[in-house]
């Protein structure tokens, strides 16, 4: 089966006045058709801006300086502004991590739905808004004709949340990025979104990316892993070769840091100081100030190798 998503060699750069940030820097995968993919990693380690090189929403001083995005075939690094319109919200769409941040306060649930239909599809209002009532009903919305007519003040956090989820499919893109979406919601809501996003990926067939710092959310709901450092993957593989047996040093730092892994009464285990600066990064690993097995060979830059059938390892001193 041929990838919906094919990421090689993506770099995505800063030009500050500071020096170059190297935000993205090599990054390859790709997704099939329902496939969901978790991609972790500490806070400013480039998940995100990841996300946003591939919706083609990264300002200035930033630009792509290198590397291939292709969805379906066809290669989107380098398409014009009025392409990337057509493109997002049809055939790729994003949810983002806050939704009273995305939805308009100021406007009601079906003026925004309807927009986002009729932005890419010449059909009637009547159509568009048919369209926003089986979206809103697939991810458990009840009472969808009510809900369109209410602001985003009069709903739940986990219902904006819902809402929102539903604006990314309503079209039905091929590609779905989500960038922490569940984190300000309380666990029984994020239990609920998680399993109806998994149920829609299996009924779309559109291909999911959840970017999170949570392992144990992507446990449950992705079919493969990358984990990511210093705008680097440093390892990735199905999802439950790479959590049961990581042979990444950052990989298992990440997993010893989770609480429940920890023997009550003992001191939480921690990774030791703080990721580098993206813009004094060497040609070495980037995490070797902080492993307990950095060496000599460690100051060369690690090549992506294969160790196991499906997974991809970046590190010259590996678990195993």
């Amino acid at each position: 089966m041929s990838a919906v998503l094919a990421v090689n060699g993506l770099r995505t750069h800063f030009f500050t006045r500071g020096g170059v940030v190297k935000a993205v820097d090599d990054v390859s995968f790709s997704l099939e058709r329902g496939e969901v993919m978790g991609l972790v990693g500490e806070s400013g380690c480039g998940k995100s801006m990841t996300g946003y090189s591939l919706m083609g929403l990264v300002d200035e001083p930033g630009r792509i300086v290198a590397g291939s995005i292709r969805l379906d075939g066809r290669e989107l690094v380098g398409l014009e502004a009025d392409a990337w319109r057509r493109l997002r919200g049809e055939r790729i769409a994003m949810i983002f991590q806050d939704p009273m941040m995305t939805l308009n306060p100021v406007l009601r649930i079906d003026t925004q739905m309807v927009e986002a239909v009729l932005a890419h599809h010449r059909v009637s209002r009547a159509c568009a808004l048919q369209r926003c009532r089986e979206a809103l009903a697939w991810v458990g919305i009840p009472a969808p004709d009510e809900r369109l007519r209410a602001y985003p003040h009069q709903l739940s956090g986990g219902m904006r949340q819902r809402v929102a989820i539903a604006i990314a499919l309503v079209n039905r893109p091929a590609l779905v990025i989500a960038d922490e979406p569940t984190t300000a919601l309380d666990v029984t809501i994020q239990g609920q979104i998680l399993f109806e996003m998994q149920r829609l990926c299996r009924e779309s067939g559109a291909a999911l990316i959840w970017i999170t710092h949570d392992l144990s959310v992507v446990a449950g709901l992705a079919d493969t892993l990358c984990v990511m450092y210093a705008g680097r993957i440093v390892e990735s593989g199905p999802v439950d070769a790479v959590l049961d047996a990581p042979l990444h040093p950052y990989t298992s730092g990440l997993l010893g840091s989770i609480p429940s892994r920890n023997v009550p009464g003992r001191p939480l285990s921690q990774i030791p100081g703080s990721a580098p600066p993206l813009d004094r990064l060497d040609a070495g690993c980037a995490f070797r100030e902080r492993c307990a097995r950095a060496g000599d060979g460690c100051h060369i830059a690690p090549s992506v190798t294969n160790p196991a059938a499906a997974r991809t390892l970046r590190c010259v001193r590996p678990l195993r």
